[in-house]
């Protein structure tokens, strides 16, 4: 078990060097002067001074030099916490994305949340009752779940539960009428918990009650057709067979045997919607006025804010990294094989 932690561990720095690479390759193949798009068409210095800014950050970040050298003057920056200057709001961007993404961890952690619980539950309940009514019905709403396409669900219901039936939240994540707690962590959830006011927390869940409900029930009725399908193989397997044999309750062998491992795939399976969740959620927080990341990657992908677009590249990688890492943990946790395999 040890040399598996360390030797996932060790792989972290080259993997992330590796993706600021790429990302770094990328962003100097779009054909644009990064000069001008900084600049914009409105002009980032006083009349007169913009070659003396073209100057100064051709300096900073290399633009005149070749393309390996100037990979190593951006890792230089990034190093020291510097991604550059945004083209579209004049901030710098580790600014923005520490106003921005926290919305959107949060709106995606509570839809894996809302997701895993559904997936396991439905996942259950259609396998021990296989081949009946119930089995049945989950299986066409897993299906429809499936089929339907994301924007056009958050469009309708967005405007079923906050344009006719008013049960939804409106734009934003609190109330114009609403104080916000003190910044902490950037969840607002949790800010509101640490100072006690329970008024923000109140209002806070409600502006996120439809977005992270839309997009958890969207991933978790997949997960319910994965868990399923591994609850049925495991039911139908020798151990299983033999436990029903020495007397055991059903409801002991199919939360303590079968989902057991039928779990696991879903460790692997939570990893991956996660990072989906977090590169997919941009339609959402448009349609919904969520002030998270995405529309924030909106805007700097349609003004070729290249600093802007590289900032979140380099965040949804890093995160991708990082759960990819909690998920191979857990799967040695999980799974015995893993333990007695890389010791």
């Amino acid at each position: 078990m040890r040399r598996f932690v360390i030797r996932r561990l060790l792989l972290v720095p080259i993997v992330l060097v590796g993706m600021t690479f790429m990302t770094f390759v990328i962003s100097q193949l779009v054909p644009i002067d990064p000069a001008a798009a900084y600049l914009g068409s409105r002009g980032g210095a006083a009349p007169g001074q913009e070659e003396e800014l073209v100057q100064q950050l051709s300096e900073k970040w290399g633009w005149d030099k070749p393309i390996f050298e100037r990979y190593g003057i951006y890792m230089k920056n990034l190093v020291q916490g510097d991604l550059g200057v945004s083209s579209t709001t004049r901030r710098p961007v580790a600014d923005d994305l520490a106003d921005y993404v926290p919305p959107t961890l949060e709106l995606v952690i509570a839809a894996m949340l809302i997701a895993i619980l559904v997936g396991i539950v439905l996942g259950v309940v259609s396998a021990a009752r296989r081949g009946k009514l119930t089995d049945t019905a989950v299986i066409v709403v897993t299906t429809l779940g499936v089929s339907a396409p994301t924007f056009w669900l958050a469009l309708v219901g967005f405007n079923l539960f906050y344009g006719e039936l008013g049960w939804a939240a409106g734009a934003g994540q609190l109330s114009l009428t609403t104080v916000a707690p003190p910044k902490v962590t950037g969840l607002l959830v949790v800010d509101s918990l640490i100072a006690g006011r329970w008024d923000a927390l109140q209002d806070a869940l409600h502006h996120l009650a439809f977005p992270a409900l839309l997009l958890g029930l969207l991933i978790g009725l997949y997960f319910a057709r994965v868990v399923r399908h591994e609850m049925i193989e495991v039911l139908e397997s020798d151990y299983v067979r033999a436990a029903k044999g020495k007397g055991l309750r059903s409801s002991t062998i199919l939360m303590r045997h079968a989902l057991r491992n039928a779990i696991i795939p879903l460790v692997t399976l939570s990893g991956l919607a996660f990072g989906s969740l977090l590169t997919g959620v941009v339609v959402v927080e448009y349609i919904v006025g969520w002030p998270g990341l995405g529309g924030y990657t909106f805007r700097a992908a349609t003004k070729l804010d290249l600093n802007g677009i590289t900032g979140v590249v380099l965040v949804i990688g890093i995160v991708y990294i990082t759960v990819n890492l909690i998920v191979d943990l857990l799967y040695a946790l999980i799974d015995p094989r893993v333990r007695v395999r890389y010791g």
